[in-house]
């Protein structure tokens, strides 16, 4: 397993920044022109320039050995259980993140993302700016570990399973590239407490990341998941999930029903 951590300046990030999903925080229609969408970007941009040299970015990733075995994805020996759809999708099937993982041998990655926790500390007197500062940390982890993904893709000494690749930032944020990188809590990762488990192979206090019981991660603009390779690798959201597969899951987390139940309430 190859382990690496990375710190980025704003300037580094900043172009990778999902200005929609920014304006979607705010609750900001999106469309071209919308004055009230271009006064608070604008405002975001000119923070970045303000706060340029103050803060960074970091990021931590590894490189592991990994095969799928059913619906988990074991990892250097580690076992991550996963959650597989079933509700009903028409010519499709039903999908599991461990579908995308060779049940020999494979690799995979493991990412975690965070800004420091006192960006933005100097606008604490004014509610706008604060929110705004907020607001704009979120996007600067996403957007740090999308530059991250693109040096994973690319870079042979990181993986470079896609060293060819050549795509603008704008394809990048259209999910253009080769590949995911599905977050801890997101859709197709939906139980929080699964980044436990990663913490063991990634060691996120090592990029200054710490975990509440819960699993929520501390600075709060921090983001964790996989990064996987395979081309026909998709997003997707797990959906519901019946009593039968929750009982399945809760003896491969080791974990009590009842336990498990509580990280998966959108989803039971």
């Amino acid at each position: 397993m190859k382990r690496l951590i990375f710190n980025y300046g704003i300037k580094d990030v900043a172009p990778f920044i999902d200005w929609s999903y920014f304006l979607h925080a705010w609750g900001i229609a999106t469309a071209k022109g919308s004055q009230p969408a271009q006064e608070v970007v604008n405002d975001a941009k000119a923070m970045l320039d303000e706060i340029d040299g103050k803060y960074k970015t970091t990021a931590i990733f590894a490189l592991c050995n990994a095969r799928s075995h059913d619906d988990n994805i074991i990892i250097e020996d580690v076992a991550l259980p996963l959650l597989r759809q079933q509700h009903c999708i028409e010519s499709a099937y039903n999908l599991c993140l461990s579908d995308f993982v060779s049940p020999q041998d494979d690799r995979i990655g493991l990412f975690a993302t965070s800004v420091e926790s006192t960006f933005g500390s100097e606008y604490t007197n004014d509610d706008y700016l604060r929110l705004l500062s907020q607001t704009l940390a979120d996007r600067l982890a996403e957007a740090t570990a999308t530059l991250l993904h693109k040096q994973v893709r690319t870079e042979k000494e990181l993986w470079g399973y896609s060293q060819n690749e050549i795509l603008a930032i704008e394809e990048l944020l259209a999910e253009k590239n080769q590949g995911i990188r599905p977050a801890v809590g997101y859709p197709s990762l939906p139980d929080q407490s699964i980044i436990f488990t990663i913490d063991k192979l990634l060691h996120l206090s090592e990029a200054g990341i710490t975990l509440t019981p819960n699993g929520a991660m501390t600075p709060h603009a921090s983001v964790c998941g996989l990064i996987i390779a395979h081309p026909s690798a998709q997003y997707f959201a797990v959906g519901k999930i019946d009593k039968e597969q929750l009982k399945d899951y809760a003896k491969r987390r080791n974990m009590s029903i009842e336990n498990v139940s509580r990280f998966l309430v959108k989803n039971i």
